[in-house]
């Protein structure tokens, strides 16, 4: 057993203390054999799962899950220290100078009246700080990790601030349906199937960009109610689906499809 006093209330320290107790010869055998890759995944749930709490609006457990992330970031940290390449300070000392540099109209000379005067000193500041120094760079510096959806959407902002955009929902809507076009040919030859559905997507979207809506949420939405209206469609059919014929159960899909409508109405 470790050296470890228990206590009613924590600090930062004593986290990075537990961390560094945790990763000793005599702690967990778990937590000494983890690397930055095998971890990974573990970063991308745990913020996943601190933007359900915020969506769900439940601060219990945002404060929990906030917890979770907070626990990546020293783990990672104390694998980096142990390996002599950084330690938490440096984390914490590169955020701070980050912030201070990024926000010039805060720590500096130059004025931002409103959040976009804000955001505009920032891009230039992070522009700056990346050595970017050409639009083309900026987009090419949106992270590849990202989810396919929230990059594209990024990285169509990034075009836009360059210039680069239609004026209207117009063109974007027409080059949707183009995209389709081109799909639907792209399927009936069995050729770049895959090259054509994501501009498909990218240009879908392009028209969540004008309508002021984020497609992730967007698919989210649509998942959350196929869910919905796939469960009542099964409890309408009564059966497996497999021992039916799909025009009876697309009567029931469209069946459960106005009970969902009509739910959501009331």
């Amino acid at each position: 057993m470790v050296n470890f006093q228990c206590m009613d209330h924590y600090s930062m320290e004593d986290l990075l203390r537990i961390m560094e107790l945790l990763r000793a010869p005599e702690g967990c055998p778990w937590d000494r054999e983890q690397t930055h890759q095998s971890i990974r995944r573990n970063m991308l749930e745990e913020a996943y799962e601190v933007a359900e709490a915020i969506d769900n609006r439940d601060t219990a457990n945002l404060k929990e899950e906030l917890g979770d992330v907070l626990l990546q970031v020293v783990f990672h940290s104390r694998m980096a220290q142990e390996e002599g390449l950084f330690t938490f300070d440096d984390v914490v000392d590169g955020i701070c100078k980050k912030l201070v540099f990024r926000h010039p109209h805060v720590f500096g000379t130059v004025e931002a009246g409103d959040a976009d005067g804000a955001l505009t000193a920032w891009e230039k500041q992070k522009r700056e700080e990346k050595g970017q120094k050409t639009a083309a760079d900026s987009l090419d510096g949106v992270a590849r990790s990202l989810p396919a959806l929230m990059r594209a959407e990024k990285i169509q902002d990034k075009a836009k601030k360059a210039g680069f955009d239609w004026p209207d929902i117009s063109p974007a809507l027409d080059k949707l349906s183009e995209e389709l076009g081109e799909l639907k040919t792209a399927a009936a030859q069995g050729s770049n199937v895959e090259e054509e559905l994501g501009d498909l997507l990218f240009a879908a979207v392009k028209v969540g960009r004008f309508l002021g809506l984020d497609s992730e949420l967007a698919l989210h939405a649509a998942c959350e109610k196929f869910i919905r209206r796939f469960r009542r469609t099964e409890e309408l059919v009564g059966q497996p689906m497999t021992q039916m014929e799909l025009s009876d159960l697309e009567r029931f899909w469209a069946q459960a499809k106005r009970d969902s409508d009509s739910t959501s109405m009331t």
